[in-house]
Parts: structure tokens; C-alpha cells; sequence
């Protein structure tokens, strides 16, 4: 026992005077020595280690292996540890409990025993940094026998990233996501997303649109759904491209949601106007993850996607204006354009990653360059039209609480005769229902909403053609005025 008290004092005592000696020793002395220290440790201990760290790469990404073994730990592990951490998760919005640092706990697999402890390092560093935290970093560091080193290799980290990312789906929280300016995508731990909660409640059995065409939307997306191995045979990228085309207010973004709730995908709503050029484009995209889906609502008002060249106007300011030699050339490269929203579509960058849905809405399709919307980048076109008697009685379940009525005859016929929107519809049965009505009330007043729409879209037509007669008879005076001053002229 004293021979074992006298053997950890020497080993205390060297290590007290080589710190103390450490500062009057040339680096490359004191390099070889701590290599040599480390060797001989490695040598009589018989246990190795593997280092998962929390971020990584230049922009110091958070490493995916480590948030699933976070999550892995948190779900196997947490009732073995005698230390814990709780917080509301920001995945899942509810109390979330996982190990706290410098707290170790023991997991088996196979019969093998593999310590897992969570660490943090706080790197001595002679410069100030203006980022709280930046220095420190966290990390897991498992240990094992040697012997069970390939297990671990081979199997137990593929174990880990499997089952971490099942916790994580099972219990996330999707997000909505929406890009940063230009400005804020550079910089320490910069991010080119912002998040909330995504809690939309709106879902096909609700989204007022004829049973049929839901159906197909519905059999289309389960088929992409199903499909990783079929798109990897045909040598495809796993992605699939939606236009929504049709008059505001006929629920465009209510499709998007139900998309996203039918395949419990997160959503990254793209704005164009906030990306400057063709290289910001890809950094973004590069930022998705699966499983997701990316919108870009009334794209023709984005950018221009008319994929015409534009005519080179010089103002009197731009005459006295002379830019050096390869400047022009530079402006108009470093600008966002059709050919690099096209490279973002189906492009060798729309390859990295996948299970993707990319959505295009927009009012008006005969603006958009045909070959952004061509099959191939977006597969399915989908028309949101005007409300149909069968979206009508959607509305009319999902509001009212009812399939039949002796009103819907009337109503049915108007439908047929008025282009108006499912919104309006839904704000018709709305208004009287939120007073506590009767349905015939509701109903009555639905009526009286479309038959205003009715009047309405008359005094237009009307308009429109007093407009074009007045245009017409102008045109003929102008004739009449050019003819008898050609006489005159005789």
C-alpha cells in the first residue's frame, strides 16, 4: 500500500516540476516530450477513444453525429445518469432532459460496455473575441476496450446516427424556415436560415378543392414518398417540383401547408428579392436538409424570369458614367438570374441531398419563362381555380358542420355562374357563424355575398365594354381626322 502511495507521488511530483520547468524548455523539446508521453499512456492503457465534436468545417456547422448522439443519449441513456439537464427543447416544444456536462454513463451493446462522457474545452486563446461563448466547445468523448474497437467502428457509431435520427423525427418539431439578408450570411456561426414553430393546422381533409383532384395530388406525393429506391434507379435526384397557378385566393398557400402536414416535412419559404446573386442562391441551398420543402411564392414578381435579355438604357447620368475595363461584365455575372434559379431547380446542385419538394406559386403563369415551369423541374401543375360546388361543401363541413341542405341547390347554381374565390366563400360562412347563427343565417348570407360578386362582375363586363367601344369609336375619329386632312392637303 505505502509502495502504491510513494509510486502516485512521484508520478504527482513530475508533473508538478514539469509545469513548472515547461516555460524554459524549447517548444520542439517539449513537442517530442508530450509525443512520447502520450505513446507510452497509449501503450499500457488498454482502452481507446473516439472524440465527437459539435461543430466542425470553416462556418463551424453543427455536426450532425453529435446532435443524433445527443438525442440517442437523451432517449437510452438519461435514466442512467446521475446528473441531468433539462430545458424546453427547441425541437419537440416540450421538456426535454439530457446529460449534463462532464456527467458519464455507461451503454452496452452486444454485451459491450462503451462510456460516453459529455466534455467541454475551454482553448486559451491570446486574442478577444467579440462572441460571447465563442471559445467554448463542446464535445462527447467515448471510451471501450481495444478489443472492441471494430465493433465500435462499424457499428456502434452507424447504431448511434440511426437510432439518434429516429429520436429526432419522433420528436421534433418542424420548423418553418425563412432566409436571412444577404448581410447577415457571412460572420462566426452564421446561419442562413431563421426559424419558428410550424403549427398550421390546414390538411387535405380540410382544404377546400374537388375530391378528385386531391386524390391525384394525394396518390403523387405518396409515389415520391415511396420512391427513394426508384428515383436512385433511373439516376435522378429524389426531388419533385409543384406550380400552383391560379387567382389569389384560391388557396395556394393552404396546398403548401397540407403538402407539409401530409408528409410532415419542414418548410424553407425562399424570398427571392433577399438573394443578390447566383452564389448566395446555392449557399442557401446547401443549408436545406431533407425532408423538406422549398416555396417560392408568386415567383413572377420575385425577379425577372422572362428569360429575355434586357436592352442595355443609358440615362444622361450613365453617358458621363465610365466604368474600368471588365466591370460591366462583373456587375451583371454577380447578379441574381434565371440561369442560376434554373441550376437551384435541377441543376448539379439540386442533387445534394434529397427527399426535396420544390414549390412554385404564382398568379399570373403566362409571365414565367417556360422553361423554369417545363416538365422536369416542375413535374406536377396544379390549378387552384374558383370555388366549385364540390369545394363548397367542404367549406360548408369544415364551417358549418354539414353535408346537405335545401339552400345548396341555390347556391350551386350561383357557383356556376360566379367566379369567386374558396376565400370568399369561407369568409361568407365565417361572418354569421362567429355570432353563434343558425346555418340557414349562415347560408343566407353566403348567398347574398356571391349574388353581390354576381352584380359586381357585371358592372365590370360592363365597364370593360363601354371602355372598348370608346376606344374603338376614338380610333375611328382619329381615322376621319387623318383622311380629311389628307384631302386637304390634295
Amino acid at each position: 500500500m505505502v509502495g502504491n502511495w510513494a509510486g502516485i507521488g512521484a508520478v504527482l511530483s513530475f508533473f508538478y516540476f514539469y509545469e513548472k520547468l515547461a516555460n524554459y524548455i524549447p517548444f520542439q523539446i517539449r513537442d517530442y516530450l508530450a509525443t512520447l508521453f502520450h505513446k507510452v499512456v497509449s501503450f499500457v492503457n488498454p482502452y481507446d477513444q473516439i472524440i465527437i465534436h459539435e461543430y466542425h468545417g470553416e462556418n463551424m456547422h453543427r455536426d450532425e453525429l453529435y446532435a443524433a448522439s445527443q438525442a440517442y443519449l437523451s432517449s437510452a441513456c438519461s435514466s442512467l445518469a446521475r446528473k441531468l439537464k433539462a430545458d424546453l427543447g427547441q425541437e419537440s416544444g416540450k421538456p426535454s432532459l439530457t446529460i449534463d456536462d462532464y456527467e458519464e454513463v455507461i451503454d452496452t451493446f452486444r454485451g459491450v460496455r462503451i462510456w460516453w462522457c459529455a466534455c467541454m474545452h475551454f482553448p486559451i486563446s491570446q486574442t478577444i473575441s467579440f462572441y460571447p461563448g465563442e471559445e467554448q466547445r463542446k464535445f462527447y468523448r467515448i471510451s471501450f476496450h481495444k478489443r472492441h474497437r471494430k465493433l465500435v467502428e462499424g457499428e456502434y457509431l452507424n447504431h448511434i446516427l440511426r437510432e439518434g435520427r429516429d429520436v429526432t423525427v419522433r420528436t421534433r418539431q418542424r420548423k418553418l424556415f425563412t432566409n436571412s439578408p444577404s448581410s447577415n450570411l457571412y460572420g462566426y456561426r452564421s446561419s442562413c436560415w431563421s426559424h419558428v414553430a410550424f403549427e398550421h393546422p390546414v390538411t387535405f381533409d380540410t382544404l377546400a378543392m374537388d375530391p378528385k383532384k386531391k386524390r391525384e395530388i394525394i396518390d403523387d406525393l405518396v409515389t415520391f414518398r415511396e420512391g427513394k429506391e426508384y428515383y436512385k434507379k433511373i439516376g435522378k435526384a429524389w426531388k419533385r417540383g409543384y406550380l400552383l397557378y391560379g387567382p389569389p385566393g384560391t388557396g395556394k398557400s393552404s396546398m403548401i401547408v397540407a403538402i407539409a402536414n401530409f408528409l410532415e416535412y419542414d418548410v424553407y419559404d425562399l424570398e427571392l428579392t433577399a438573394v443578390k446573386t447566383n452564389t448566395e442562391l446555392r449557399k442557401i441551398f446547401i443549408e436545406t436538409t431533407g425532408k423538406s420543402i422549398i416555396v417560392i411564392e408568386d415567383i413572377d414578381c420575385s425577379i425577372d424570369l422572362t428569360g429575355k435579355r434586357k436592352e442595355k438604357k443609358k440615362d444622361d447620368e450613365d453617358k458621363d458614367k465610365k466604368l474600368p475595363p471588365g466591370m460591366e461584365e462583373k456587375d451583371e455575372n454577380s447578379k441574381l438570374t434565371l440561369s442560376g434559379v434554373l441550376n437551384f431547380i435541377d441543376g448539379l446542385w439540386s442533387a445534394c441531398g434529397g427527399e426535396r419538394i420544390v414549390i412554385f406559386t404564382t398568379n399570373h403563369v403566362e409571365k414565367l419563362d417556360p422553361a423554369l415551369i417545363r416538365r422536369g423541374r416542375m413535374d406536377m401543375h396544379i390549378e387552384m381555380s374558383y370555388c366549385t360546388f364540390e369545394a363548397f361543401k367542404v367549406l360548408a363541413k369544415n364551417y358549418l358542420g354539414i353535408v346537405e341542405h335545401d339552400l345548396f341547390i341555390t347556391i350551386q347554381a350561383l357557383l356556376s355562374e360566379v367566379n369567386i374565390s374558396p376565400a370568399d366563400v369561407a369568409e361568407g360562412l365565417m361572418q354569421k357563424n362567429l355570432r353563434n347563427e343558425d346555418v340557414g343565417a349562415c347560408l343566407m348570407n353566403l348567398i347574398r355575398v356571391i349574388e353581390a360578386e354576381k352584380e359586381e362582375a357585371k358592372k365590370k363586363a360592363q365597364q370593360e365594354l363601354a371602355a372598348q367601344e370608346n376606344k374603338k369609336s376614338s380610333k375611328e375619329e382619329s381615322s376621319v381626322e387623318k383622311a380629311l386632312g389628307l384631302e386637304e392637303k390634295n
